[in-house]
């Protein structure tokens, strides 16, 4: 299967890393729309990406997937519902719509009855795991009706898809609650490291978890749960969000997501750069702004 001309909707680290890891390989037409290149803040940064890549730069969602037999959504979670509302007005007819946005199962199911209703293809995709180091080769899960025709599709791009059931919402279900331990994880040592070091325990803490635990380098992990959270807290914040939308709609309550959030949302809004690789380090950058 050839794919002559493929849109991005959203163009950050994981749309970056998809055409990245494409190389060579790439479909010969790729074009990108980003709000951010709206925004004069950010317009010249984003012009710069593109070009750097490879990919046409769009300057509104039209104009990016005239003509493109695929779209991969890669918004934040907050957005991911706007942007395919926003695409139904103008998107081809046959367009498949690879929602890869870290949302609820109902957002999904919503951006799905936008997209189908417009005579798009909709498909339900999670992306589960960081993007780098693997690039395209990142795990993915997808479901809904057309699940067969994009892992056929996602397969040609040397990408990792596997179907899941569950209709539209399954591969987000999974990718949902996964995130109540991984999020979840991140906050709770954040909160674990960060106490220990202004108490003036952290080693004694470490040394106790090390040997409870010793599967874990709790140094190594504490410090790159940190640095995911400074990096992307703001953009983990917004999925936690959607993780407590899917918890809760389950009937359940999300109290561990909820402090996941805050958390995320706490370290994410402190603009601080993770620098070296040192748990100590990063916890004193955090301290200081709390």
């Amino acid at each position: 299967m050839t794919i002559d001309s493929i849109a991005f909707v959203g163009f950050g680290e994981a749309a970056m890393a998809f055409r990245s890891g494409w190389g060579d390989q790439a479909p010969s037409e790729i074009r990108a729309f980003d709000i951010k290149s709206l925004a004069p803040p950010t317009a010249r940064a984003m012009k710069d990406r593109y070009a750097a890549i490879g990919v046409a730069g769009a300057d509104s969602p039209s104009a990016a997937l005239e003509g493109a037999s695929v779209a991969f959504s890669l918004v934040t979670a907050d957005q991911a519902l706007v942007a395919a509302r926003q695409a139904a007005e103008v998107l081809p007819k046959g367009l498949l719509w690879l929602d890869c946005n870290s949302c609820s199962p109902d957002t999904k199911r919503a951006a799905a009855e936008a997209i189908e209703g417009a005579g798009g293809a909709y498909v339900d995709v999670a992306v589960m795991a960081p993007v780098h180091p693997k690039k395209h080769h990142v795990p993915l899960l997808v479901s809904g009706p057309h699940a067969e025709m994009a892992e056929a599709i996602l397969r040609s791009l040397d990408m990792r898809p596997t179907i899941v059931g569950g209709g539209i919402g399954g591969a987000s279900a999974v990718k949902m609650l996964r995130s109540v331990m991984i999020k979840g994880l991140e906050a709770l040592t954040a909160e674990c490291f960060l106490a220990a070091r202004k108490a003036g325990v952290e080693e004694a803490v470490i040394a106790s978890l090390q040997a409870s635990d010793p599967g874990i380098d709790w140094n190594k992990r504490g410090s790159y749960n940190l640095e995911r959270m400074m990096a992307h807290g703001n953009r983990r914040a917004a999925e936690m969000a959607e993780v407590v939308a899917t918890i809760e709609a389950l009937g359940l309550p999300a109290r561990m997501a909820h402090a996941a959030e805050s958390w995320q949302a706490a370290i994410g809004a402190m603009g601080l750069a993770a620098g070296e690789d040192d748990l100590g380090a990063r916890a004193d950058s955090v301290l200081d702004k709390i």
